[in-house]
């Protein structure tokens, strides 16, 4: 990516979308310190959320999947003239992706992955389909089709059923018996597949690496972690890549990430499993800016200025997500 340079004095405009959840109003708290020289529009289909205690400029959004949502963020991005897109939900990175032709038209970036790696995030089973295909270790055994007794054989008990469109631990069922399997059978194929349960909830590892498209990874952090109800990380401390370094790597130099992407893997007997990647900026992201490695500000410098990071020094510590107020008076 060449660098367009830089307009002395001129704050560059970058538009978050679903900036009241935690993944799009950490992107929003990580851009604070360059308010300076970025202006941030914040968007949300909810007009009473945090977000506009994050935003310097609020749009109310309507639905991804509304017939009229393209016409409507193009209009956002002409009114406020957006230089930069940075997706907070999964539904934005998609759509996006698919009409990246029109909305860059508009004048504005947008700081997306690699067309083939967003693909793969989309349906785990093509992901496994990409392993099995790269012959990765790391590859949680995983199948489409059996019935209880060909999967309990294959996958040992218990076992998942996950959804193969989704993110985090939501709707991922823990099946021990035959009666907990057929209940869903019907699903397993179209909408979940079922993987075999590796590691422990202690053995759970999130590391957010900055791909520059030709398999080289720039700038990297690992946190171990533990997750809340809703699959985001709740508690987390900062680790060394370990025995995951080199699959990650691997996986990098195969797969070419660009930008922000994270990776997910459990420890079991002692071998690094891979449970997901997430070609964008995932939960932890204020976390991580809080020691040192902040995502957000590297995808603005590369996807607008072409600038690669380089590994930031990383304080040590730990984090804790909590629920806070946020009052706004009248």
């Amino acid at each position: 990516m060449q660098s367009t340079g830089t307009m002395a004095g001129k704050r560059r405009t970058v538009l978050v979308s679903g900036a009241s959840g935690v993944v799009g109003y950490g992107i929003l708290k990580s851009l604070r310190g360059a308010a300076g020289r970025l202006r941030v529009v914040g968007t949300s289909i909810y007009l009473d959320s945090v977000a506009q205690a994050f935003s310097e400029r609020f749009e109310q959004a309507i639905p991804t999947q509304d017939s009229g949502y393209l016409e409507w963020l193009l209009d956002v991005l002409r009114r406020h003239e957006v230089d930069l897109l940075i997706p907070g939900i999964e539904a934005d990175l998609f759509l996006w992706a698919e009409h990246r032709t029109v909305l860059e038209a508009s004048g504005a970036r947008l700081a997306l992955n690699t067309p083939e790696l967003i693909g793969l995030a989309r349906d785990k089973w093509a992901l496994d389909r990409r392993l099995v295909e790269l012959g990765m270790a790391c590859r949680i055994p995983s199948l489409l089709e059996g019935n209880w007794e060909t999967l309990k054989e294959a996958l040992g008990v218990p076992f998942l059923l996950k959804p193969r469109r989704g993110f985090g631990a939501r709707g991922i069922v823990q099946v021990g018996c035959r009666e907990e399997f057929e209940r869903r059978r019907g699903e397993l194929g179209r909408v979940l597949l079922a993987q075999a349960l590796v590691g422990t909830d202690t053995q759970e590892y999130t590391i957010g690496s900055f791909g520059d498209g030709q398999g080289g990874m720039r700038a990297w952090i690992t946190l171990r972690r533990s997750l809340n109800g809703q699959g985001f990380t709740e508690k987390a401390e900062v680790s060394d890549l370990g025995v995951m370094e080199e699959p990650v790597r691997e996986l990098t130099r195969c797969l070419k990430p660009l930008g922000p992407t994270n990776f997910q893997f459990r420890i079991h007997e002692g071998r690094p499993m891979l449970l997901e990647i997430n070609p964008r900026i995932s939960s932890s992201t204020a976390m991580r800016a809080a020691f040192g490695y902040n995502e957000a500000l590297m995808a603005v410098d590369f996807f607008l200025d072409g600038k690669l990071p380089a590994q930031p020094t990383l304080r040590q510590g730990r984090a804790v997500r909590y629920a806070e107020e946020c009052v706004f008076y009248a």
